[in-house]
């Protein structure tokens, strides 16, 4: 059963992201500069604009935010003051996708607007020391570790596939990167890891979310009634809900659906973990 969590027309919806200390789901409308905060308890979607497009946002460990936004990685106190922890403005380049790892790292990409492959993927540590781990990136997306955090799994959208690579929680160094599967229906897009170590992706214009084993092979598929999916979590008390943002943006006419740009939500599909603050 396919529900909607918050009514809404976001141009990119993206980064959905559970923060179970406070119950409440945070996203993102990447355009229209806005971060989402949704609570299914209380019914409502509280919205906070910043000054910039908006790739993800991420709770800390000490409160607040940690935004992905188009200049840099900011951090966004409690009470509103908003500072700078990483400022690499490049001329046409915004954040995109984020994620925080098992020891609380940020891992940003970020991507060209005209798509060229000058992005990158970086990781920022609580210090704001960063470092880019991989270059020439199309549209820097989906980022997840398994459940042993012996593997991280990564999306360049621009190259249809899934890929893993080796993982070290303790220096943060990930290698080896390899396909772990290829897509072709839509593009690959945000990304969440189960408890079984099971990958499940969102397909952006391809109306559906994808579930592949750690081996690679595609086990399920969940059809969705928005055609650009862009970014999936678990979420609720037990972590078996899995949300799911949408897009309207290059969309018009008969592709237009009347939920796209929603947020939904397929409650107990599956096994989630909880998500990782970020230490800074």
């Amino acid at each position: 059963m396919i529900e909607v969590a918050v009514r809404a027309e976001a141009a990119l919806g993206e980064a959905p992201t559970w923060d179970h200390a406070s119950g409440t789901l945070l996203w993102v409308d990447v355009l229209a500069s806005e971060v989402h905060r949704h609570s299914p308890a209380r019914g409502d979607d509280a919205v906070l604009e910043v000054p910039q497009h908006v790739g993800a946002a991420k709770p800390r460990s000490r409160g607040g935010l940690v935004l992905n936004l188009r200049d840099g990685i900011a951090l966004l106190d409690r009470d509103g003051t908003r500072t700078w922890l990483v400022y690499w403005a490049r001329e046409g380049v915004r954040g995109n996708d984020a994620a925080v790892d098992p020891a609380g790292r940020l891992w940003a990409g970020t991507m060209r607007y005209d798509e060229e492959p000058d992005g990158w993927l970086a990781r920022v540590e609580p210090s704001g020391d960063a470092k880019v781990v991989l270059d020439k990136v199309g549209v820097s997306n989906g980022i997840g570790w398994s459940p042993d955090s012996t593997l991280m799994y990564y999306i360049d959208s621009a190259e249809r596939r899934i890929d893993v690579l080796d993982y070290d929680r303790d220096t943060g160094e990930a290698t080896n990167r390899r396909p772990l599967a290829r897509v072709h229906r839509g593009l690959p897009d945000g990304l969440t890891v189960d408890a079984s170590g099971a990958v499940w992706v969102a397909l952006f214009g391809g109306a559906a979310v994808h579930r592949y084993t750690p081996a690679g092979e595609l086990d399920l598929e969940l059809e969705l009634p928005v055609g650009q999916p862009t970014a999936c979590c678990f979420g609720g008390p037990d972590f078996t809900d899995l949300y799911v943002t949408s897009a309207r943006t290059g969309l018009s006419g008969d592709a237009l659906s009347e939920l796209a740009g929603s947020v939904l939500v397929l409650p107990g599909v599956g096994e989630g973990l909880p998500s990782n603050a970020f230490a800074g």
